[in-house]
């Protein structure tokens, strides 16, 4: 079987070991910490997922104001904000100490209100930097406190991550087809990969997702890179597998989770998960926490992104410059549609969200 870790000195540019948290797992190249970001100095470098696999790049950030720019113009996307925003804090403290920031707690805040602002959907990045920010009472606890603090966040994480993937990997039967659309990141793909690990003989189907392709681009690669069985497929082909009988589970990440099971995902998740409940096939969604401030649907805001996007394709156009264009970026999936939700405090139905986390 396959037990090594993929991430080399050739990989990671700081030539370290990327996994903080030891397993038989193997984590691919983008989800090694060295490669979603990092700090060098003052300056904060963000893996530029647009060009891979094709390369590996980053992106420099000298401040707050260009990581939010980075996020808004998807440098990095799903659970990469939330890296990014962590460690953002802690250039804020470095560019404090070099003097090239007011010493006060409000250059921190006023750091976080960009980056919150950069990702309206991802409530998790908001939360957790909320959380983070208020601990401190002081400027002195924070320059004290936060690069530790930030550490630490992060390794819990990383806990949380393989707590979910040892959870979705015991869904998965042996000789299933599972289709994901995205890139459902630590969750999904480490549920594949302790599916493995149980001998579970599986099989990836990937939506290539239009028009940022982060199915092809970046999850196809990494389920390659860990060996797994992975055929990407058109955002529109999931529901003819699933009459054909080769997909068995449909797996994502979840972006937000409201508190009465809706599920708000990547567009494309909707239409994947209704043809799920026709061929009745189990959806399952993975999910750190709901937000508490989401009830429902009507709770929900989601981006709707420059139409320009949807009329190119890796900066090449795709139709005509005049005809008008619409990319609301993510899904609502109705809790009807969601078989399971997988979280840390265990695999949830929907409507068992809410008392699970009171």
């Amino acid at each position: 079987m396959y037990r090594r870790h993929l991430h080399t000195s050739s990989d990671c540019p700081t030539g370290a070991d990327c996994a903080s948290v030891k397993t038989m797992i193997n984590t691919p190249y983008l989800l090694c910490h060295e490669n979603i970001c990092r700090l060098e100095g003052s300056s904060l470098l963000i893996g530029d997922r647009r060009h891979f696999p094709f390369e590996k790049r980053f992106v420099r950030c000298a401040s707050a104001e260009e990581a939010a720019h980075a996020l808004q113009t998807m440098v990095t996307q799903g659970g990469g904000p939330l890296e990014v925003a962590l460690l953002a804090m802690v250039q804020v403290k470095r560019r404090i100490k070099a003097q090239e920031l007011s010493p006060s707690l409000t250059s921190f805040t006023d750091a976080a209100l960009l980056l919150k602002a950069a990702r309206p959907t991802n409530t998790t990045m908001a939360r957790a930097l909320d959380t983070l920010l208020s601990s401190y009472q002081s400027l002195d606890e924070a320059m004290d406190r936060i690069e530790e603090d930030v550490t630490k966040s992060l390794a819990q994480w990383d806990e949380i991550y393989h707590r979910l993937g040892k959870l979705g990997g015991s869904l998965i039967g042996d000789d299933e087809g599972i289709l994901t659309t995205c890139f459902g990141e630590h969750t999904v793909l480490y549920s594949l990969a302790y599916a493995r690990e149980a001998g579970k003989h599986i099989r990836l189907y990937v939506n290539e997702t239009r028009p940022y392709l982060q199915g092809s681009r970046l999850t196809a690669p990494s389920a390659h890179q860990m060996g797994i069985d992975v055929t990407i497929i058109g955002d529109g082909m999931g529901a003819t597998l699933m009459r054909e009988g080769v997909i068995d589970r449909y797996m994502t990440a979840c972006d937000v989770l409201c508190m009465d099971g809706t599920v708000v995902n990547k567009t494309g998740t909707l239409s994947n998960a209704i043809a799920c409940s026709h061929y009745r096939i189990p959806y399952h969604a993975f999910a750190i926490s709901p937000d508490p401030s989401k009830r429902g649907e009507a709770d929900v805001v989601t981006e709707e992104r420059n139409p320009q996007e949807m009329k190119e394709c890796r900066g090449e156009a795709t139709t005509a410059a005049d005809i008008p264009a619409r990319y609301p970026a993510f899904d609502i999936i109705a809790a009807s549609l969601v078989t399971s939700v997988v979280t840390p405090k265990g695999v949830l139905r929907p409507h068992e969200v809410e008392e699970a986390f009171a």
